[in-house]
């Protein structure tokens, strides 16, 4: 069996590796920018959509916006029509780093699909779609506290 996980993990801690010391002048932190992308490409998002969208447990997500809102570059305002959600908005701090974090998720993905054609590009996209939703099925049922069966 090949180990295509390794293989996906290794490329997605170095170009991670990569964005944190390239956005360390900034002033983010480890992934913050992933959390300002999401909330740039979807404002008002609410803080559960965000953590669901990002992969990550709610309380990550917490402690990630919580930060990104001290240093300014995100606000919650309320949602009026149900008082509990926050609805999370990029400050114009957020929005003047987001052209420049695409830029660099721009540049990584021209560099990662290098060499590769088209329709390899359009093969691998699906693929990984594919992979994606097979693993959400777990994910979904280990974030409700279900052990999966090995």
């Amino acid at each position: 069996m090949k180990e295509i996980l390794r293989e996906i993990g290794m490329i997605a801690r170095a170009l991670d590796s990569i964005s944190n010391i390239e956005f360390k002048e900034y002033d983010l932190t480890k992934g913050q920018y992933l959390y300002i992308v999401r909330i740039c490409e979807n404002p008002g998002i609410i803080q559960e959509k965000l953590a669901e969208l990002i992969k990550v447990d709610r309380t990550t997500a917490a402690r990630a916006i919580k930060k990104l809102e001290i240093n300014g570059f995100i606000e919650k305002k309320i949602d009026y029509h149900n008082k509990k959600n926050k609805k999370l908005f990029p400050t114009n701090k957020g929005q003047s780093v987001y052209p420049y974090i695409k830029r660099e998720n721009d540049y990584s993905n021209n560099v990662a699909l290098g060499g590769f054609s088209e329709d390899e590009e359009e093969t691998m996209f699906h693929l990984l779609q594919r992979m994606r939703k097979n693993i959400e099925k777990d994910w979904e049922s280990v974030k409700k506290g279900n052990k999966r069966n090995y």
